[in-house]
This record gives C-alpha cells, sequence and structure tokens, in this order.
C-alpha cells in the first residue's frame, strides 16, 4: 500500500523517458541530434511585454485533461498524450520543437514528489539531462522557487537543446520544459511568452485537521520524515496528508495490511507495545544471549556471521545483521535501536488519527509525550537517526543505505524537517 520511493521513481523515469522519446522524435536526422547543442547566446531571455505580445498573438490555450493546468503554446502545435490526466504535451507538425508541462501535486492519490529537488532528481534522471547551466528564469504566473536552466536532452539516443523550468505553487511543483533540434534565443523567448500565460486551477481538497501546523507539529513529522519521503508525502501536514474520507480509507488498509491494526482496540495494544517494548526489547535479549555464548567485543563482523551460519543455520541476511548489531550493541548499549521504536510511534499516532481511530486531540497529546521522551533520550537529530536506522537493519535484516541517503538529503534541504532544534521547547500549540 505505501508505495516505496523507488518505486515512485521507476513509475516516474518509465513515463518521462517515454514523453522525451515522443518529444524528441522527428527533430531532423539522428547524426544531427546527437551534435546539436544550446546556441553560445541561448542564456539570454526576452522578458519584455512588447515580446511577450508579439509571441501570443500567434498562440492558443492548451489544457490538461483534467483541466487543472492551462498554458499558451503556438496555435498550430498538437497535444500528445502523456498518460497522466495532469501532465501536457505538445509540439508542432514538423517535430522539431515541443514542449511539456509535469505537474507534481503534493497531496491526494497523484502525490508522486514532496520537494522540488525530487522533482529535478526525477526529470533530469528521466531525461538524461547534460550540460545543464543556470539561467535567467521567467516570471510564472501563481510560481515561486522559480529556477531555470538550458540543458541538452536524451532519449533513445537522440539529443535536443532545452530549455528547462522548476517551480511551485500551494497546489504542486512543476517541471516545464521545451525542447528543440536545436535551442535558441528565439525559442527560451517563445516559451517564456507561453509561461506568461501559465494557469493553475487546483482542485479543492478537504483537509479536516484543525490544529495549526506550528514548528511542535513539525518536530512531529521530522521524527518519522523519512517514512514520509518513502510514501511521498508532505512534510506541511500532521502525517504528511490531508485528513478525509480518502485518506482515512488508506489508513485503515494500511494499519491492518502492516500492523494488523483494525479498530480503536488493536490500535491501543499497537501502540502500548511498540513503546512498551517494540523491537528494542527482542534486539537487546538476542545480543544478551550471544554475549552468553562467549561472542565479545574482539569479534569480528566477519567471524560473527560466519559462526551463525556455522554453528546455528542462521540464513546469510539473518546472520550479516545479528553480527552488524551486534557491534552496534557493544558500543550503544541495550537500547542502540529504541529510535527505530519511537520513531515508528510517531507515526502510528498520525496514522491513527487519519484511520478515525483516535482524535486529533489524542494523537497529538500522545505525540507531545512521545517526542519529549525521544529529546530525553538523544541529544541531536543525528543520535536520534543513527539509533533508527541501526533498528532498521536489525529490523530488515538488511543494511540501511537507501534510508540513510534519505535522511542525508532531507537534511541539505533549504526547507528541511530537520531543520528545527532537537531540543527546541515542544509546546502544546492545539
Amino acid at each position: 500500500m505505501f508505495m516505496k520511493k523507488i518505486k515512485r521513481q521507476a513509475l516516474i523515469f518509465c513515463l518521462a523517458l517515454t514523453c522525451s522519446a515522443m518529444l524528441l522524435q522527428g527533430c531532423g536526422d539522428k547524426s544531427s541530434k546527437k551534435d546539436s547543442a544550446v546556441s553560445e547566446n541561448s542564456q539570454k531571455t526576452t522578458n519584455g511585454d512588447e515580446a511577450s505580445k508579439d509571441y501570443l498573438s500567434d498562440m492558443k490555450e492548451f489544457s490538461t485533461t483534467d483541466k487543472t493546468v492551462s498554458i499558451y503554446f503556438d496555435q498550430d502545435w498538437q497535444t500528445e498524450d502523456l498518460e497522466m490526466d495532469f501532465w501536457l504535451g505538445a509540439g508542432n507538425k514538423k517535430g522539431d520543437k515541443a514542449a511539456a508541462i509535469l505537474q507534481f501535486p503534493k497531496n491526494g492519490a497523484n502525490m508522486m514528489a514532496n520537494s522540488i529537488e525530487m522533482v529535478a532528481e526525477m526529470v533530469e534522471a528521466s531525461y538524461n539531462v547534460s550540460d545543464k547551466e543556470s539561467t535567467t528564469a521567467p516570471s510564472v504566473p501563481g510560481m515561486s522557487e522559480i529556477t531555470a536552466y538550458t540543458c541538452k536532452m536524451t532519449a533513445g539516443g537522440v539529443t535536443g537543446g532545452a530549455y528547462l523550468i522548476y517551480g511551485e505553487t500551494s497546489y504542486a511543483y512543476y517541471a516545464l520544459t521545451y525542447i528543440a533540434d536545436k535551442l535558441t534565443d528565439e525559442d527560451i523567448a517563445s516559451f517564456n511568452a507561453s509561461c506568461s500565460k501559465f494557469q493553475e486551477n487546483p482542485p479543492e481538497v478537504e483537509d479536516n485537521f484543525s490544529s495549526e501546523m506550528t514548528d511542535t507539529l513539525r518536530w512531529f513529522n521530522a521524527a518519522y520524515a523519512v517514512l514520509i519521503d518513502l510514501n511521498g508525502r508532505d512534510f506541511n501536514l500532521f502525517g504528511g496528508i490531508p485528513a478525509n474520507d480518502d485518506s482515512k480509507t488508506i489508513m485503515q488498509a494500511g494499519l491492518a495490511d502492516s500492523w494488523g491494526v483494525e479498530d480503536r482496540t488493536s490500535a491501543d495494544e499497537n501502540i502500548d507495545w511498540i513503546l512498551s517494548e517494540g523491537h528494542r526489547v527482542d534486539f537487546a535479549e538476542n545480543m544478551k544471549a550471544l554475549e552468553d555464548a562467549g561472542v565479545t567485543a574482539d569479534t569480528s563482523t566477519e567471524d560473527l556471521a560466519a559462526l551463525l551460519k556455522d554453528e546455528y543455520d542462521f540464513e546469510d541476511e539473518t546472520a550479516n545483521s545479528f553480527a552488524r548489531a551486534f557491534g552496534v550493541y557493544t558500543e550503544h548499549g541495550a537500547d542502540a535501536i529504541a529510535a527505530w521504536d519511537y520513531s515508528r510511534a510517531m507515526y502510528l499516532l498520525s496514522a491513527y488519527y487519519h484511520a478515525g481511530y483516535y482524535t486529533e486531540q489524542e494523537a497529538l497529546d500522545k505525540s507531545l509525550e512521545v517526542a519529549q521522551t525521544i529529546q530525553s533520550m538523544y541529544e541531536s537529530w543525528d543520535d536520534f537517526m543513527d539509533s533508527y536506522l541501526w533498528g532498521y537493519d536489525y529490523w530488515a535484516e538488511e543494511e540501511s543505505t537507501e534510508r540513510r541517503e534519505i535522511y542525508n538529503k532531507l537534511k541539505a534541504q533549504s526547507n528541511s524537517p530537520f531543520r528545527f532544534d532537537f531540543k527546541m521547547n515542544l509546546e502544546k500549540t492545539w
């Protein structure tokens, strides 16, 4: 039910590659495409009103199938099916110029990215972007955080010059792309004129969560931010999603499938278990058993894994996981992986609210209690996340490389969910 980041990216990569191949086909012969490049002066843009009016006089309005986005393109252009109702593709009849408007809604069933950085990562990998250079960004109505680049895009061995714009609205992230056989200043000026007629008509999304998203609530989200990222959700909403009938259905199904939680009683039992015992008790017992069997801190990870496989018939993954875990245990003690339990407890409380098992007040009150326990046990986000990642390694029986990469990526973002002081004063603001 909860879509892993890699699966989500694979879907976008597939669709975007289809899109890029379609937009580039017909752009001259194949040899000329491989040699095509952004013109030397293509970073110059034309933003004057008179220039825009000249270009717009030959344009008409094009809209996505779901009518959430419209923009102006040359009136002779034809639309192409990009397989998403909220994406728009169009090109000229000759096939040497085309554009795509890729919308990434921030919430709901269509959410596939939770930051403009993620959008850029997916789009540029999909389009095989190279020779990327920053250029002056145009003004796009209703859009903020706008950046623009000239670059090359390659698909199926065919390369074209491209003009790439990123931006966001309160509703969605966007990648606006213009592709040409050989990109010129006039192409850029024309696309800037098109962007001046960009219009967004987002659907209304019901959100029954009534409390203000204060810094305390954002801290709550940060405690399970890696999971929010993996599920493609929004850090600016409690639990990452709006509270409505759709999210209630989604969360009830997810809790039943992943946690065996189907009602208030099983919800209470599950949160009581994870807070009083969780996986940290099993971890401590297993590591103590290894100690009692004569394993010491001097035993190498490789030797311990081999011993577990040879003497106790452990599978490779389990043996390697236990061997890594023992090293963590000897250095950090019996509570080494406690953050794994506490992070997931914070997530569960938000999920219980969205599923309708806890009231908003109950979920937030309990979240504050758990968050303060977390603050008493760790000194920083790095300390907390180290413990969380060791716990994931132990539970999943695989190294936590992907999740650590996500954590490092989130820390580096301009609007990082970890920007709040770990030891900040958490207040009841609801």
